[in-house]
């Protein structure tokens, strides 16, 4: 890159002579001391939210955790996923750790009550310190990438603090907020420079001759980036691809300036960590499996054969092949979507922004990885926003030169110059946008879909009134129970499957509890007539409301256990009554339903039958002192 070429008077100017390390003369904050704070404001973040978003945040996560930490015997609800081994216990294990935290150093001294509240509040706590990190390492990346201190590196910091996605998401217990973590970690700790070095005057070698591993430092960076990088993949196979991406655009050097790092040294050194580092946390994994499973298994295999082989991820909704475009990346970037654009459109012609070799083949490769990641997971029927939340990171490093160029008054955004020089213009409109994502976050955080969490705090409540004597967290193995007790479902749950938090929630092992299934149609092959006449629990009673409970209390032959409590949305009262009425096919239970507590659910939902409030009713059928058979 010549000296003498002016910046592009289109996009941010960055000093050509200065290297992405280079430490700032200007306002300096002490990584250790920006993460306590970026993790005081994640542990707000995680307080405030207080609303259920989707399933996998408790039954791929917390529901084996459980399992891990109070045995089989702990009522945890283990779905089809972690019976057919498709996912790894990985993720699960670093809650487990919590939950064997809070019981063996603070359980046997608390009553009951408080042991339930910190079980409750321990995975959020380790939650909060991942999405610190994931805040972190993408605010250090791109002090890497811009220079420490600079302008653009604190807008990567604020953006994603202040990214309603993030506040949303971040602290909830999702595989695929772990991922992004490792994602970030990864990214921070790659060697950039394999990409593409500044020109070291030798013109007879098409090869630079920059040392990149002659040090420890720099090849343990390698090391961790790549165990991070593996464990990812582990995690989420898909995470692959982000990998791929950068390898390919290292191998191939497409678009990529500066001269190749990529020697016969060099290249070796690199195969030989990708081996070791690959090997080691394949039998970590592999072990860690082998130990929860009770025998061996590889998770990522089998996650590809049933969701992509068998296509098993149909059978939880479809989408448009535009689905990431029109939607995911709206709604993960919200108001900063056209800075994000426009940063993916400039890193093809990154060099006319001055910007140092290593910096503009890194936005390149970031660009790629967003491009190559969108576009393979289009082709996947089954798409989620939360399945390219790892992008976030490259998201905000791409949009930070020209989100910092169009707010603020600063002529070169890798500048490290102090904040009192920084003047700001658009400022009305910059306030809008924080106030829509404020409202944005508040929203979704705090009001929209709370009543699933609520309930099943009322209902552990409500447990812990009527039988203060069944409190155990575990249960006992020589435990012993009277009949009345032992025949008691405590909670029927007539919502869609998954609707709310289930054990880890609910927490005491004795408190039994029933709800719809939806376990997909695993024996059935891709477009067979099975698969697409198959119903399951959920949808059978959906169809047919009053038919399931006559199926679920036949008349002429014992059926489930009555339940205390039924828990439902609204709009299945009348079918309820209808069933239960003197004259219904129910009547011989002698059940009268009484409205004991109901949430509002919030101001729309993306499932029908989760419209409206969400009701508990009471039975009435313990109460009674010769209660009927079910």
């Amino acid at each position: 890159m010549s000296s003498g070429k002016k910046p592009n008077a289109k996009a941010p100017s960055a000093t050509t002579h200065r290297s992405s390390t280079k430490k700032s003369h200007g306002t300096h904050v002490q990584p250790r001391e920006a993460l306590a704070v970026i993790f005081a404001f994640r542990l707000i973040n995680a307080l405030c939210v207080r609303t259920f978003f989707q399933p996998d945040e408790y039954f791929q996560a917390l529901e084996p955790a459980w399992r891990m930490a109070f045995g089989e015997d702990s009522g945890a609800w283990l779905t089809w996923e972690w019976k057919h081994q498709l996912r790894s216990s990985v993720h699960p294990a670093v809650f487990a750790f919590g939950y064997w935290i809070v019981q063996n150093f603070g359980g046997p001294g608390m009553v009951p009550q408080t042991k339930a509240k910190w079980l409750i509040a321990a995975p959020k706590i380790i939650q909060t310190g991942l999405a610190a990190l994931s805040d972190w390492y993408s605010w250090r990346l791109a002090g890497k990438l811009y220079g420490n201190g600079s302008a653009a590196s604190w807008s990567v910091l604020l953006m994603t603090l202040l990214n309603p996605w993030q506040w949303y998401t971040s602290t909830r217990t999702f595989s695929n907020c772990f991922e992004t973590t490792l994602t970030a970690a990864g990214l921070y700790y790659f060697p950039w420079g394999l990409l593409g070095t500044e020109d070291d005057g030798n013109a007879e070698s098409k090869y630079s001759s920059i040392p990149l591993f002659e040090t420890w430092s720099q090849v343990n960076s390698l090391r961790l980036s790549l165990i991070l990088a593996a464990f990812a993949v582990l995690l989420r196979p898909t995470n692959v691809l982000i990998w791929l991406a950068i390898g390919t655009l290292a191998l191939t050097r497409a678009t990529l300036s500066g001269k190749s790092p990529l020697t016969r040294k060099n290249l070796l050194v690199v195969y030989r960590e990708v081996l070791l580092c690959g090997s080691l946390v394949l039998g970590l994994s592999l072990l860690a499996d082998r130990q929860y499973y009770g025998e061996w298994a590889f998770p990522p295999l089998t996650f590809l054969h049933f969701n992509v082989a068998q296509d098993l991820a149909v059978f939880y909704g479809q989408n448009d092949w535009h689905y990431y475009l029109s939607q995911g990346i709206p709604l993960l970037c919200t108001t900063i979507a056209p800075f994000v654009l426009q940063g993916l459109f400039k890193s093809l012609d990154a060099e006319k922004s001055n910007w140092p070799v290593v910096t503009s083949n890194a936005l390149k490769a970031l660009s790629f990885v967003v491009v190559t990641t969108i576009s393979s997971l289009s082709f996947v029927s089954h798409k989620e926003v939360r399945f390219i939340t790892p992008l976030l990171p490259a998201f905000h490093i791409l949009a930070a030169p020209y989100i910092t160029s169009f707010f603020t008054t600063i002529a070169d955004v890798t500048s490290a110059s102090s904040v009192p020089t920084m003047g700001w213009k658009r400022t009305p409109l910059l306030l809008a946008g924080l106030f829509v994502n404020a409202i944005i976050g508040g929203y979704l955080s705090y009001f929209h879909a709370a009543a699933p969490i609520k309930v099943v705090d009322y209902l552990r409540t409500e447990f812990e009134n009527i039988h203060p004597k069944h409190l155990a967290i575990p249960r006992p193995a020589n435990a012993t129970y009277d009949d009345d007790f032992s025949q008691e479902l405590f909670a029927l749950f007539l919502t869609p499957c998954h609707a709310t938090p289930w054990r880890s929630h609910l927490v005491y092992p004795s408190l039994r509890a029933r709800a719809l299934t939806c376990e997909p149609p695993i024996d059935t092959a891709p477009g067979s007539l099975q698969r697409q006449t198959y119903q399951d629990e959920t949808r059978r009673f959906y169809a047919d409301k009053v038919g399931f409970l006559k199926e679920l209390w036949p008349a002429d032959v014992p059926g489930e256990d009555m339940a205390r409590f039924i828990v439902g949305y609204e709009g299945i009262e009348f079918a309820l009554r209808e069933y239960f009425d003197w004259s219904g096919p129910g009547k011989r239970h002698k059940v009268e339903l009484k409205e004991v507590w109901s949430s509002w659910n919030g101001l729309f939902t993306d499932d029908d039958r989760k419209s409206g409030r969400l009701v508990v009713w009471a039975t009435g059928f313990y109460d009674k002192e010769f209660p009927y058979e079910p």
